[in-house]
């Protein structure tokens, strides 16, 4: 599958993942293995209008590239993801919901 991959910085994460809105949500995870993972299992359980995009964000001041966050941003014009599920979800692999 393939994935856009977007770098992001700490201080501009509104600029870099569009915003945060009722229709788009963004799931925080480790590493970037485990954004994938969690990309993979979104588009196969839910109905997904558009592939969750993948933001690789580093924590501002940080030098060591080991230490980025990455997140999954999932838009969602229906409104049908429970966030819920998306943070139990992002939880499994020691994420949380944004």
């Amino acid at each position: 599958m393939r994935r856009t991959c977007l770098a992001g910085t700490g201080g501009g994460r509104d600029r870099d993942n569009g915003g945060v809105s009722d229709t788009t949500h963004v799931l925080v995870l480790p590493d970037r293995d485990a954004a994938e993972e969690v990309a993979d299992l979104l588009a196969a359980r839910y109905t997904l209008d558009a592939e969750p995009r993948l933001v690789r964000d580093a924590l501002a001041g940080e030098d060591d590239a080991e230490d980025a966050q990455w997140l999954v941003v999932v838009d969602d014009p229906r409104e049908e993801l429970i966030p819920e599920e998306l943070d139990g979800l992002a939880a499994d692999f020691e994420g949380w919901l944004e």
